[in-house]
């Protein structure tokens, strides 16, 4: 059920230019609006992307649609996307949110670590599924992440994946394939990748997908954030299913490169 917009509270960095709302369910969204500067389909590609790896068991922000209503946007100046050297106001219906991990006045986010930190980070094995998941859907940007403070007196951090737009090559829905699709910029986050043993239970996960996980997914998506095309996205479908069968060889042309991501990979 789309969560409805309630307020704005404020604008957020990216090429998408999203801006975080709270919703009548008391939480927040990093919402992204139909008419953004980059491609209508981001919207399906964050949708789709994001329940495929929540299936996988990744750590991704949650997904939700967002209703934002004429009323909110006309009431809040804040609400407009800069677009060919003009200011318009973002489209009223449904939008894409990606859950804010908590409240912003008491959540410490941060979208980069020291190095000596990154140690400290909880789940930082899942940066090597997140790299299988996103040369599984040719993540055509770098891989986008945030570290949520651990609430006091607890001390680390939790890795959160975000932003799952540049997936399927954006809005082109194909898949130019590259071994350096989705790779962190830090290698160090992979240094505990000393074979295939450790892709797992990701791996295993992905080469037993049922279609039905596809399908069940893409369900999800308002049709408006595709232009009810049915026809590519049923496309699209077959093309995520039949690639399954080849992640092994995308990862192997990602461990091959001369980027060398598993420096420990032996």
């Amino acid at each position: 059920m789309p969560k409805r917009a309630l307020e704005h509270i404020r604008r957020m960095r990216g090429g998408a230019q999203a801006h975080l709302l709270r919703c009548q369910d008391g939480a927040y969204y990093v919402t992204k609006f139909q008419n953004n500067p980059q491609h209508l389909r981001i919207l399906a590609n964050e949708m789709l992307c994001g329940l495929l790896a929540q299936a996988l068991g990744l750590p991704v922000a949650r997904p939700e649609v967002v209703k934002v209503e004429a009323q909110l946007i006309d009431g809040t100046p804040e609400l407009r996307i800069h677009k060919a050297g003009k200011w318009e106001k973002c489209l009223p219906g449904f939008q894409f949110g990606s859950r804010f991990p908590g409240s912003p006045a008491k959540t410490t986010v941060y979208d980069l670590l020291p190095d000596e930190r990154l140690s400290e980070v909880e789940n930082l094995a899942e940066f090597a599924g997140m790299l299988l998941f996103d040369q599984w859907t040719c993540n055509t940007n770098g891989r986008q992440v945030i570290f949520v403070a651990a609430p006091p007196p607890r001390r680390g951090y939790r890795a959160l994946m975000i932003d799952q737009g540049f997936c399927l090559n954006a809005g082109e829905w194909n898949f130019p394939d590259s071994p350096l699709r989705g790779i962190y910029y830090r290698h160090r986050v992979y240094a505990g990748v000393r074979g295939w043993d450790r892709l797992e239970p990701w791996l295993s996960r992905l080469e037993a997908f049922s279609p039905a996980v596809l399908d069940e997914a893409a369900a999800s998506v308002p049709p408006e954030w595709y232009n009810a095309d049915t026809e590519a996205m049923s496309r699209l479908l077959e093309q995520l299913d039949r690639r399954r069968k080849r992640i092994r060889e995308l990862i192997s042309a990602a461990k091959n490169s001369h980027r060398e991501p598993f420096p420990n990979w032996r």
